[in-house]
């Protein structure tokens, strides 16, 4: 079911090993002409070119944009009770990890009378978005609101598509996480469209002189979503800001003949049940186990319930076992790859995780799965996808704060450095920026 990548017995370098390496993804490229005329009708016209195209897409069109808050309160009451348990547990951990995030401002006294500060401001308003595609996902409106609440961010709006079986509100387990967040308002828009619509805002469907009528535009977008919701994102990454592209979900598993072939098989079914698009990867030194990990596959695959999905994700080229000679070259291949989710089972697992360098989330020893992560370790699984690991982080406190310097000098400060601020100014052929400086100094200044 797995293709396998034989790199034995070779040294590849950087760049072959990530031509090498299964990967998938999608090409966002390719929807951008049905995309942009999405977003551009949105920009124009608002709620009802949303609306529209929701009824087009979803099949369903809402009495109104804004979930009423009876229809919000009523789904935190319908909650089967152990969901609801979990769902707490899950918020509790979830705060508790992201509330150490929080950054102080900083001061540093440059000179006698110069001091540059940095601080951190919340964004203003965030727009948080949670997909109702395969599967009902109330874990991520946990994931993206309580690091923007840890943050201060004032004013937050979670999105989510209408769902037919649902009288047109998003789907129930959402909005009672939402209540159970404290999150008041919801919208019911989805796909390019609700993406569209957090950017540039409208007016809901009641009149317009109604309390909650106006829908106000974001700053900020995060959350994951399909290519759809991908594209639309990056259409409009020029009036808000956007978390990151996401694309398909991964997981990694670097494994010695130490691991348990029956858990790997699991890890992998679990990503792979995500979508057709998933990919699922291991890295191992042991013929032995990349063999029973194929049987037990074989055996899971068979008795999962989204096995036709779980079979077409593993069997893409996103998918696959890489061989390698140790668990040192293992390292090389897995800092190449820059998975999102990132398992180690290996002997000492938690010093080989320490020499991991990309990642998106790491999961060390056999008792910390990626479905730990998803739900109730307290770390965050919006994550970097598509090797974007590399060089990004997941979501954080830290994604809905600016750091902002303020500086703060004093006449005989400035005085020090003038003459080194006029010298770099004309170096750049910029004597205006000196002349600025020297203005200051040609006669009184007032304070």
């Amino acid at each position: 079911m797995l293709a396998r990548t034989d790199l034995r017995g070779s040294t590849p370098t950087l760049a072959e090993l990530r031509r090498a390496l299964p990967r998938g993804g999608t090409d966002v490229n390719a929807v951008l002409d049905t995309v942009t005329p999405v977003v551009h009708a949105v920009a124009e016209t608002g709620t009802p070119a949303a609306l529209e195209f929701g009824e087009k897409f979803d099949g369903v069109r809402p009495t109104s944009v804004r979930v009423p808050a009876q229809v919000i309160a009523d789904a935190l009451a319908g909650l089967d009770a152990q969901v609801a348990d979990a769902l707490r547990e899950s918020i509790t951990r979830a705060r508790k990890v992201h509330s150490d995030q929080r950054r102080e401002t900083t001061r540093t006294q440059v000179v006698d009378g110069g001091v540059v500060s940095e601080k951190w401001i919340p964004v203003r308003r965030v727009g948080l978005y949670v997909p109702g595609g395969n599967a009902v996902y109330p874990s991520s409106v946990i994931m993206n609101v309580v690091p923007a609440q840890e943050a201060g961010v004032g004013s937050l709006v979670v999105a989510s598509p209408p769902q037919k079986d649902f009288g047109g509100w998003p789907h129930p387990t959402i909005l009672a996480a939402c209540a159970l967040l404290g999150v008041d308002e919801v919208w019911a828009v989805g796909g390019a469209q609700g993406v569209a619509l957090l950017a540039y805002g409208g007016t809901d469907t009641d009149a317009a002189d109604e309390p909650g009528a106006v829908l106000d535009p974001v700053d900020l977008i995060t959350g994951p979503g399909n290519i759809y919701v991908t594209a639309a994102k990056r259409l409009c990454r020029s009036v808000v800001g956007i978390d990151s592209e996401a694309g398909p979900t991964e997981i990694a598993i670097l494994a010695d003949d130490s691991a348990d072939a029956g858990i790997i098989a699991s890890d992998l079914v679990s990503q792979a049940e995500h979508d057709v698009l998933a990919a699922s990867v291991l890295v191992t030194d042991s013929a032995e186990l990349a063999d029973a990990v194929d049987v037990a596959l074989e055996q899971q695959v068979a008795a999962t319930k989204h096995r036709e999905r779980v079979t077409t994700a593993l069997s893409g080229e996103q998918s696959g076992i890489v061989l390698v000679d140790d668990v040192e070259a293992g390292l090389a291949v897995v800092d190449a790859y820059a998975a999102e989710h990132l398992e180690i089972q290996t002997r000492d697992a938690a010093a080989v995780a320490d020499r991991v360098h990309n990642a998106g989330a790491i999961f060390v020893g056999p008792y910390a799965p990626v479905s730990l992560g998803d739900y109730c370790a307290g770390s965050n699984h919006v994550l970097p996808t598509s090797g974007s690991a590399r060089f990004a982080s997941g979501l954080s406190v830290q994604t809905f704060l600016k750091g902002v310097h303020v500086i703060d000098y004093d006449e005989a400060a400035l005085r020090e450095v003038a003459d080194k601020v006029v010298t770099l100014a004309d170096a750049e052929d910029l004597p205006g920026h000196g002349d600025a400086v020297k203005q200051r100094f040609a006669g009184s200044v007032r304070p």
